[in-house]
């Protein structure tokens, strides 16, 4: 098997080649350890799975685990979406939470996320030592007690943390507007853990719902659980045909997020990142910065600088966005990924808060989502326009490419370049007010290529540049 590795949340494999019941052990035992160490297990942890094959049959043998240890495990009765983990490990004062998930990756795939107290996802600083208790362990050195034993002993407690989710939305979302809108959306919860949570709120608040892929299927319907354009197409097709106001998405563990509107054109999270900024600094009338991912839209930026906002660059990772809510430093906080989050909320990425807000935006203006961003886009200075590409690259076209961005080139697709940023890969910001970023996954043999212009002519051109220095790497 390949060494345990934690990338931006979490560790994931392929279900029975690494992600197996013997591997998953494994880890759980490094976290018990951990916790053992930082004097935690006292606190408990929450154990919450999405719906991907025998996830909560791993989850019982992550609690078995902890029970082993002598640690108290907060078991859910449901498939649980990650935000309400969060939620649910900050609402008690746990030590920290486990969570059973792939999120948006392929059907073949599950995952385990750790997160520590903050309920945000785990830093270098805490993933680092668990990684390298689990890949150091002897299999023997496993403390396990049985599902039967636990609950005997009160080590496995049953936990449904939903309606005490929904009693905190209800602080952050204004119902009174849903209420009064009169709206209709139709909600695709991808088969996920959303099921029974953004719908339902959204019900409860008087909105009129049409619900797509609400039952379990592994398989994903064949497709990655991603709220991408490319799986949202039967979504797309329900919303001018159910005469709805909005389509909304969330993806297998309801921590990312996608918008479409009434014509059911699909809209990128960066575009939806910066009109929630607007809207929050025009509605709720917090101070504060916003904090985005290096790779994230400089809208954001465009935004912050119309009310004299700060703006956070990060590395990309909700584990670095997330600080920024704990200190209480921005009133938003987002990445190009479908991420988001708020003040008074989590120091995790919530779908379906993102999507909530969304539907509160379009009911308190009365305006569609086309003509939102139009409005936008004349008070900030005109259009932006933004792509992602992933580029396959072997390891020595990866090393040659990496090698090569360190020296920025004068001009990229004829523009000047005014500033290097390492911060996360290689970004380019050029004279025009268009940026590049060029950054290697550190956990996919690709590269990712992101890039902004102000026109479409322009996110062309920099397609083209960009493209030209990848193939000739």
């Amino acid at each position: 098997m390949s060494a345990i590795k934690f990338g931006t949340s979490g560790w994931r494999g392929i279900i029975a080649e690494d992600f197996t019941f013997p591997n998953v052990r494994l880890v759980c035992q490094a976290i018990a350890i951990y916790l053992q160490q930082e004097g935690l297990t006292s606190r408990g942890v929450v154990i919450g799975y999405d719906t991907r094959f025998r996830s909560e049959a791993f989850a019982v043998a992550a609690a078995e685990v902890m029970a082993g240890n002598g640690i108290p495990s907060y078991l859910s009765t449901r498939d649980c979406p990650t935000p309400v983990v969060s939620f649910a490990i900050r609402q008690d004062g746990h030590a920290g939470g486990i969570n059973i998930t792939a999120s948006h990756n392929p059907p073949e795939y599950n995952g385990l996320k750790f997160s520590p107290f903050s309920g945000g996802p785990a830093p270098e600083a805490v993933t680092q030592p668990i990684e390298a208790l689990a890949n150091h362990l002897n299999p023997e050195a496993i403390k396990l007690l049985s599902l039967e034993q636990a609950r005997s002993q009160g080590l496995i407690i049953d936990l449904d943390p939903r309606e005490a989710y929904f009693q905190h939305l209800r602080t952050l979302v204004d119902l009174e507007v849903l209420r009064r809108a009169g709206l209709k959306v139709v909600v695709d919860v991808l088969y996920g853990t959303g099921r029974d949570y953004l719908d339902a709120f959204l019900r409860q608040a008087g909105v009129e719902v049409e619900l797509l892929h609400c039952w379990r299927d592994p398989y994903f319907g064949g497709h990655r659980p991603e709220p991408a354009a490319e799986f949202l197409q039967e979504l797309a097709g329900r919303i001018p045909a159910a005469g709805a106001q909005l389509g909304l998405a969330v993806d297998a563990d309801a921590d990312r997020f996608a918008v479409l509107d009434a014509a059911g054109e699909y809209h990128e999270a960066n575009e939806i990142l910066g009109l929630l900024l607007d809207y929050l600094i025009r509605t709720r009338g917090w101070e504060g910065g916003v904090a985005r991912s290096v790779a994230s839209s400089h809208l954001v930026d465009r935004v912050a600088e119309l009310y004299g906002r700060p703006v956070f660059e990060t590395k990309v990772g909700f584990k670095y966005l997330g600080p920024y809510i704990i200190q209480d430093q921005a009133i938003m906080v987002g990445e190009e990924s479908e991420g988001f989050s708020m003040k008074h909320h989590l120091p995790e990425k919530d779908g379906i808060l993102a999507c909530l807000m969304v539907a509160e935006m379009v009911a308190r203006t009365g305006k569609g989502l086309p003509e939102l961003r139009a409005d936008l886009f004349s008070r900030v200075g005109g259009p932006v326009y933004n792509r992602r590409l992933n580029f396959p690259l072997t390891p020595e076209a990866k090393e040659r490419l990496l090698v090569s961005l360190k020296q920025p080139p004068a001009k990229f697709a004829g523009l000047t370049v005014k500033q290097h940023v390492t911060l996360d890969g290689h970004k380019y910001l050029l004279e025009d007010g268009s940026w590049v970023c060029f950054r290697p996954s550190g956990t996919e043999p690709v590269v990712r290529f992101y890039f902004e212009a102000s026109s479409q002519e322009g996110l062309a051109r920099l397609r083209q540049a960009g493209e030209a220095m990848l193939r000739g790497s």
